[in-house]
C-alpha cells in the first residue's frame, strides 16, 4: 500500500540522517583532529587510519553474515545505536587520553570501537535499506541522499566549533546517536517470507562466492579503484587547510565548503537512480571512477583554494553514482539473498585490505613527496586500474533492473 511505502520510505531517510549526521560530527574533521590537537604527524595518521582498516577488515564479514541471517530484523542496529550514543565519552575521556599517552594502544582501542560503531556499521545499515526497500517499493537512492544531507548538517557547524573546542562535535555526536536508537523503532517489520528466505543464508553460500569469478572481477574495480580513491581522501582535509592563510580559516572553509557538497551530493543521490538506470551498474561504476581518476590528478595540478575548493566537490557527483551502481550491479549478477554479505564483502572489506595495507606507505609519501605529487602518482594508478575494470566488469541490461529492483530479499 502506498502508506506503507511513505512510512517505510520516511523512517529510513530519517535513520540514514541520524547516523550520518553521528558519524560526520565524529569524523568528517577527524584527520584534523588527529593532526592539529593531537600533533599527529602524516606517518602517525595513516597508521590510525590503517588500524581502523584492519579493525572493519575483521569486523564486517561478521556483521555481513549476520544481517543476513535476520534479513531486516533490527537486533544488530539495536546495537550499532548503542555504541553510536556513547561515542561522545568515549572520543573525549578514552581515545584522546590513549593516542596522546599510549598511542598504538589508543589506535587499537579506537579502531574496534569506530569499526563497530561506524567503519563496519555503514555497509550493515546501507544493506538493510536496500534489502527493506526492495521489500516496499523504496528506490535506495532516494532514501540514501538523506545520509548525505545528515552529513552535510553536522559538517556546516563541525568546523566552527573544532576551532572552539573539538569536544563539543563528540558531544553533539551522542546526542544524534540516542537520536538514531529512535528512528529504528520506526523501521518498518519486515516480511515474513523475506524473513524465511534469508534463514537459509550459511556460511557455504558466504564461502561459494569466493569461487565465482564475477565476485572476483568486481573485487578488482573496488580495491584498484575506489579504495585508492578512498585512501587519497583520508588526509585531504589537511592538505586542504594548508592552503589558506591559517589552519583555522582553513578548517572553518573546509566545514562549510563540506556541508556545500554534501548538499549537492544529496540532489545527485536523488537522479543517480535514473542515470544508473539508463546506462546500466557496469556503465555506472565506470563512470564514477572516472570522476574519482579525474579529482585525484586535478587535486596534484591546482594549489589554490578555490580550484582545490571546486575539485573537491567532484566528490558529490562521483559517490552517489558509485552507492546505487555497486547495489544494482550486485543484484543484478549475484543471488540477492547475499546482498549484504557481498556488498559488505566485496566492496567494505576489500577496501579496508587496501586501506590497512596502504594507508601508512601513502602517508609517508605524504611527508616526503608532499601531497600534490603524491595525489599524480594514486590518481595515475587509479586510472590504470579504471581501464583494466572496462574489460573486467559485468555487463547487465538495464532493462533487468526494473526487474531486480523490487524483489524480494
Amino acid at each position: 500500500m502506498k502508506w506503507q511505502s511513505n512510512s517505510a520510505y520516511w523512517s529510513s531517510a530519517l535513520t540514514f540522517f541520524a547516523f550520518f549526521l553521528t558519524w560526520s560530527f565524529c569524523y568528517s574533521l577527524f584527520p584534523l583532529w588527529l593532526n592539529q590537537t593531537l600533533g599527529l604527524t602524516g606517518r602517525e595518521t595513516g597508521v590510525v587510519f590503517a588500524i581502523n582498516a584492519m579493525a572493519a577488515l575483521f569486523i564486517m564479514p561478521v556483521y555481513g553474515v549476520l544481517q543476513d541471517k535476520l534479513g531486516t530484523g533490527k537486533q544488530l542496529l539495536f546495537m550499532l545505536g548503542i555504541l553510536m550514543a556513547g561515542v561522545g565519552p568515549f572520543f573525549i575521556f578514552v581515545y584522546q587520553p590513549l593516542l596522546a599517552s599510549f598511542f598504538y594502544l589508543g589506535a587499537v582501542v579506537g579502531a574496534v570501537y569506530s569499526a563497530l560503531s561506524f567503519g563496519a556499521a555503514v555497509g550493515t545499515l546501507e544493506a538493510f535499506i536496500e534489502r527493506l526497500g526492495r521489500q516496499h517499493n523504496v528506490e535506495f537512492g532516494k532514501a540514501r541522499l538523506w545520509g548525505s544531507l545528515g552529513w552535510a548538517s553536522a559538517t556546516f557547524i563541525a568546523g566552527g566549533l573544532f576551532n572552539v573546542d573539538p569536544r563539543l562535535n563528540f558531544a553533539l555526536a551522542s546526542i544524534s546517536g540516542l537520536a538514531f536508537v529512535i528512528c529504528l523503532f520506526w523501521l518498518p517489520k519486515s516480511a515474513s517470507t523475506a524473513s524465511s528466505s534469508n534463514s537459509n543464508v550459511n556460511l557455504r553460500d558466504v564461502w561459494a562466492l569466493f569461487g565465482q569469478k564475477k565476485f572476483w572481477r568486481l573485487s578488482v574495480y573496488v580495491m584498484g579503484v575506489s579504495c585508492l580513491y578512498q585512501i587519497y581522501d583520508q588526509q585531504f582535509p589537511i592538505y586542504f587547510a594548508s592552503l589558506f592563510a591559517s589552519p583555522e580559516e582553513g578548517n572553518r572553509f573546509y566545514g562549510f565548503l563540506n556541508s556545500l557538497q554534501v548538499f549537492v551530493e544529496a540532489g545527485m543521490m536523488f537522479v543517480a537512480p535514473y542515470i544508473v538506470n539508463r546506462i546500466g551498474p557496469k556503465q555506472g561504476l565506470l563512470l564514477s571512477g572516472a570522476i574519482m581518476a579525474i579529482r585525484m590528478l586535478a587535486s596534484g595540478l591546482v594549489a589554490d583554494p578555490v580550484s582545490i575548493s571546486l575539485v573537491k566537490l567532484l566528490h558529490a557527483l562521483e559517490l552517489p553514482i558509485l552507492l546505487v551502481a555497486i547495489f544494482k550491479y550486485i543484484v543484478a549478477n549475484f543471488d540477492a539473498r547475499l546482498s549484504a554479505t557481498i556488498y559488505l564483502v566485496s566492496f567494505h572489506v576489500f577496501t579496508q585490505v587496501v586501506t590497512t595495507l596502504l594507508s601508512s606507505p601513502v602517508g609517508e609519501l605524504y611527508d616526503t613527496l608532499g601531497f600534490a605529487d603524491a595525489y599524480l602518482l594514486l590518481g595515475s594508478a587509479v586510472t590504470i586500474n579504471l581501464v583494466v575494470s572496462f574489460w573486467l566488469l559485468e555487463n547487465a541490461k538495464p532493462e533487468t533492473l526494473v526487474t531486480v529492483k523490487t524483489t524480494d530479499g
